[in-house]
């Protein structure tokens, strides 16, 4: 599957100009500043084409949902830090025209029925996920037949040396990036908790390696 871009509807777009993805590791949701603004590439192709009920696991400060294209019909946001979540909060509440519900839910315990949602969004919060395979296992639960994930998140490094790196640094640096786990090979634990990855780009982003594609459950 190929991931194409999507239009983005005016009243959502004029918020994208301003707001990261996560606290914890910011990178910009859109770019352009407040005249002209418009998401960040990658926060476009996380999201392009998305239609009926998405579930997005960690909102960040909520402003990334004026991204999100105008055949999604229902947003649904579990963010499992009470700092962000009240961000999150104060931003739906300035965005009326977006049908967006923020859920009292963990990274393990998604507050939705089974089989509820047509995708599932997450944006660099599955590295700091405690236990990655209940996670995976509650997005495999909540998605429709045909539902797919969509990721933008943290890769293991390709370098053995800089991967063997990251892991030593893991513990300190998991204290204070909100639980990051920077080593983790998020593409081999898809795998492994039944994910068929249909497509995937892979970058750099200061330095450490991303990767954002889609994934569905075999």
């Amino acid at each position: 599957m190929h991931i194409v871009s999507s239009p983005i509807s005016a009243g959502r777009k004029r918020a994208a100009g301003v707001g990261i993805e996560q606290f914890h590791h910011p990178r910009p949701v859109g770019v352009g500043g407040r005249r002209r603004p418009r998401p960040t590439p990658e926060r476009e192709r996380l999201v392009a084409g998305l239609a009926g009920r998405v579930l997005e696991l960690g909102s960040g400060d909520g402003v990334k949902l004026a991204c999100y294209p105008p055949a999604v019909e229902e947003i649904l946001l579990v963010e499992p830090d009470p700092f962000l979540r009240a961000a999150s909060k104060a931003v739906v509440a300035d965005l009326p025209a977006t049908p967006a519900r923020l859920l009292d839910g963990e990274l393990t315990r998604f507050p939705a029925p089974d089989a509820s949602c047509d995708a599932v969004v997450c944006a660099l919060i599955l590295c700091c996920s405690g236990r990655l395979a209940e996670t995976f296992a509650e997005i495999r639960r909540v998605l429709r037949p045909g539902g797919e994930l969509r990721f933008y998140e943290h890769q293991r490094p390709r370098s053995h040396l800089v991967a063997l790196l990251s892991g030593l640094v893991t513990p300190l640096w998991s204290r204070a990036a909100g639980g990051c786990h920077p080593a983790r090979d998020i593409l081999a634990a898809m795998r492994r908790a039944g994910f068929a990855v249909e497509s995937v780009e892979r970058f750099a982003f200061r330095g450490f390696d991303h990767v954002v594609g889609v994934a569905r459950p075999r």
